[in-house]
This record gives structure tokens, sequence and C-alpha cells, in this order.
């Protein structure tokens, strides 16, 4: 046996022991992600830088979240004369703070400021109530007597398409990789952006962002960063990359979120893309470096901003096969009422 198998075999060995003692528990585990191995070093960076520009003063996110919290409080049956005390004042700041600013998104403000109003109108008295209230105020707004934006009553209207329908249209959805070289309408892809945006994501913070690219220089350069885009890279018409942003959290606890909110964002995307006659194949984005390096120098991205993946779009080619990748059994997918003990 060569020395350099040998050497391998006893890496191989010595990791493996490695692994088995940090998996003992949580500080053996710390102590080898610490040591042993950094592969968690840019995750480690990007959860702090985003959590210091939070934490740094008022932003887009916060005043998302705060009013998001509101909304939640006012549906409440029965709705508290009296909530929100704790960052109601923090809310009403931010919401100042980016109207000063000039440059937020008018959605967002149009929403908040309509929330905010009809929490203060409901709202009783309180020291930290009417100091927010009084900061509100302050404000003037140029979007008054436009639509209310605020809680409302679910109704009893039917849903607008079946299940059958909605099923056919997940069957009819697959990883496509071969694509007719036509151009891809914006509007088409502004529209599935639209519908994917209207998934839950976690106190409406929506804690991403669909990098979009058309030109074929610049598809290239990017098609070309992920591993799973052999063989077939060269023929998409359009890449888009899902970046996440650490910066819409406040604590370490919710840094996965960017994955679990983005995910949901973009299946209704891929479905939107599906009515309109575009296809798409999801092409996973491993951590794992150099490529997030190359990633992020390609895309410009800041430390707290991590890929999520990347979906190659565009007119499916008839002619070209797409696997037929059989999904779970109903019984392998799912239990109902397990629990331990």
């Amino acid at each position: 046996m060569s020395v350099k198998k040998l050497a391998k075999m006893g890496r191989d060995r010595g990791n493996k022991l490695l692994v088995k003692l940090g998996a003992v528990g949580h500080l053996p585990s710390a102590v080898y992600y610490g040591v042993g191995s950094r592969r968690f070093d840019r995750e480690h960076h990007g959860v702090l830088v985003g959590k210091n520009k939070y934490l740094s003063g008022s932003s887009a996110f916060l005043l998302r979240r705060g009013t998001h919290r509101l909304e939640k409080g006012l549906c409440m049956r029965p709705r508290r004369d009296i909530f929100a005390l704790n960052y109601i004042e923090e809310t009403a700041q931010a919401f100042v703070d980016l109207h000063e600013r000039g440059n937020a998104d008018p959605k967002l403000m149009h929403w908040a400021g309509d929330v905010l109003r009809q929490y203060f109108e409901l709202s009783g008295s309180a020291p930290e109530i009417d100091r927010a209230r009084e900061l509100f105020e302050s404000v003037s707004r140029s979007d008054e007597g436009a639509d209310e934006w605020v809680p409302f009553a679910r109704g009893e209207s039917p849903p607008p398409v079946s299940y059958e329908d909605l099923y056919a249209l997940t069957r009819r959805r697959r990883s496509v990789r071969w694509f007719l070289q036509k151009p891809v309408d914006r509007g088409a892809i502004d529209r599935a952006l639209e519908a994917g945006a209207q998934a839950p994501s976690a106190c409406n913070r929506q804690p991403f962002e669909f990098r979009i690219y058309d030109e074929p220089a610049m598809v290239r350069r990017v098609i070309d960063l992920p591993m799973g885009s052999k063989g077939f890279g060269h023929n998409v018409p359009v890449v888009a990359v899902v970046v996440g942003k650490l910066s819409a959290f406040f604590h370490e606890r919710d840094r996965h979120l960017i994955y679990t909110d983005s995910s949901l964002a973009i299946m209704g995307f891929l479905l939107a893309l599906e009515t309109q006659g575009l296809a798409s194949c999801c092409l996973n984005w491993p951590d794992h470096e150099p490529y997030e390096t190359r990633m992020a120098e390609t895309l410009g991205l800041e430390a707290d901003e991590r890929a999520i993946m990347l979906i190659a779009i565009g007119h499916p080619d008839p002619e070209g096969l797409i696997p037929y990748s059989a999904k779970k059994s109903l019984d392998r997918l799912r239990s109902y009422n397990q629990l331990k003990g």
C-alpha cells in the first residue's frame, strides 16, 4: 500500500474519532467546531454581522416585525385594551426614522402606517403607548385615505382553484434542464415573484431577495458557480440567486429563518412560473468553501448575506427529457399524533 493511501487512511480514522468524541455533547461539539473544524466560521461571522446591523438602529426588518406583532394583537379574541408595551415605542420610532430617510418601501410604510393608526385608535392609555402615539402623529403621511391595510375577516368565499387543479400543477412542475433559446419576459418573472411574496414568513420579515440575471454573459458567470449545473448550464437563459439576509434578526435563534422563509417563497415562485409556460430547476447551494467565497465575490454579497439556492429559468424544450423523480409514499411522508412516552 502506498504512503499516500496509508496517510489518507490515518486521517480518515483520526477524523472519525474526533467526530465520535465531539458528538458526545454540546461542549465537545463546540470544541470540535471551534478547533478541529472551521466549517461554521462563515455562518458564525454572518450571524454576528447581521445581528450587529439589526441592533445598530431602526430598520425595515424591525418595523416589519413590530407591525406584524401589532396585527396579531389586534386579531386576538378578546382583544386586550393594552398590549405591545415592550415594543410599541421602538416600532413607532422605526416608522418615523424610515419615513425621514425617504427611501423605504412604500408598501411597507403604507401597511405599517395603517396598522399603527388602528392600534392607537383602539388602545387605551399607558406611558409607553402615549409616547409612541406622539411619535407616530409627528409624521405627515402621504397615503392617507388610501385602502386600509389592516386585519380583516377572512370570509367564507370558496377558494379560487380546486385541489385537483393545484395538484395537477404540482405534478406538472418538474426540474427542467433543457430550455429553448428564446427570451424570457421579465414581466412573467415579476408576476411569479409577486405570487411567491405571498408566502408566510416569520413576523412577515421576508428576509430574502431574488437576484435575477438574464444578460447572457452574466448568466454564464453565475450559473457556473454551483456544482449542480454541470452538463446543462450552458443552455440556461435566466438564473436567479435567492439571497438570505441575516440582518433581519436580533438573535441567533432565528438564523435558520433565511432558509425556511425563502424556501416557502420559492415554491410559490416556481408554481407561478409554471402557470405562465416557464419551467425551472432548483440548484442546490451547499455551504462549502471556496464556493461560498466565489459566490460572495461574484455577487458582491455582504458578510450577513447568504446564498440560499440558484434557480434556472426558461421556456422548456418540449423534446428535452426530465427525471421522473418518484416521491415518497404517503405512509412514509406523514404520521398522526405520535409522541414519545
